[in-house]
């Protein structure tokens, strides 16, 4: 199997909160992410990699939201465009669409209504695959449950599959011990149980059996990270 890449989003939001939460949250459902907080370097990065959609505020400094999509269309760029704003009138959002916008969303808005928004733009260009990620040679795809390594398909169970995923969609990062129970098993740690550790073996084996490879790491006290060596 070719390696997938997954779907890469560009957000230019010059709010730090809000350009932070979508950054963790587009990761998290596992989108690449490249996070800028003015429309001239989210041209830039768009020349030096160009992206699957953008998400642009309407009000930045250095170059705004509309004048972005406009300088997209103008250069034939049809990369989907989803503007944020927090205007609501009704002239503002036929700015923003007669700019060239595909999409409209007005802030505060739910995350279920925007990550449902850019599957719709992406399935609009023909593509409608569940993102995938991937970390060194290994690639999990998030809509078949699949799991890859080195091109060859792993069998994984239900439990091994959702531990690999909670690890990859945080790589780099360290989860505690508590963290994992909760998100996997659904309830408060203890600290007699085993579980844990038992899946972390049941994974190393099927995926991870290569000391010199390996990608699950051991934080000693703490939990467990999964990066590259």
């Amino acid at each position: 199997m070719t390696e997938t890449q997954s779907k890469k989003i560009i957000i230019a939001e010059d709010d730090q909160a809000v350009r932070d939460s979508l950054d963790r949250a587009l990761r998290y459902e596992g989108y690449s992410v490249i996070s800028v907080n003015n429309g001239s370097q989210a041209l830039e990065e768009s020349q030096i990699s160009p992206p699957d959609l953008f998400i642009l505020d309407v009000m930045m400094p250095v170059v705004d939201g509309l004048s972005v999509c406009r300088a997209l269309r103008r250069n034939g760029d049809k990369t989907p465009v989803l503007i944020l704003t927090a205007k609501h009138e009704v002239a503002d959002r036929v700015a923003g669409l007669d700019a060239g916008a595909d999409d409209y969303l007005v802030k505060p808005f739910s995350l279920d209504e925007l990550l449902a928004r850019i599957r719709a733009l992406l399935r609009r260009l023909g593509d409608d695959t569940v993102p995938t990620r991937s970390v060194g040679n290994l690639t999990l795809e998030y809509g078949s449950r699949k799991v890859f390594r080195e091109g060859k398909e792993v069998d994984l169970t239900k439990t091994e599959y959702d531990l690999l995923e909670l690890l990859m969609r945080n790589a780099n990062l360290v989860l505690t011990r508590e963290r994992i129970y909760e998100a996997i098993w659904d309830y408060d740690f203890e600290t007699n149980s085993k579980s844990l550790d038992v899946y972390i073996g049941y994974l190393r084996r099927k995926v991870d059996n290569n000391p010199e490879t390996r990608l699950i790491h051991t934080i000693r006290g703490v939990g467990y990270c999964l990066r590259e060596p």
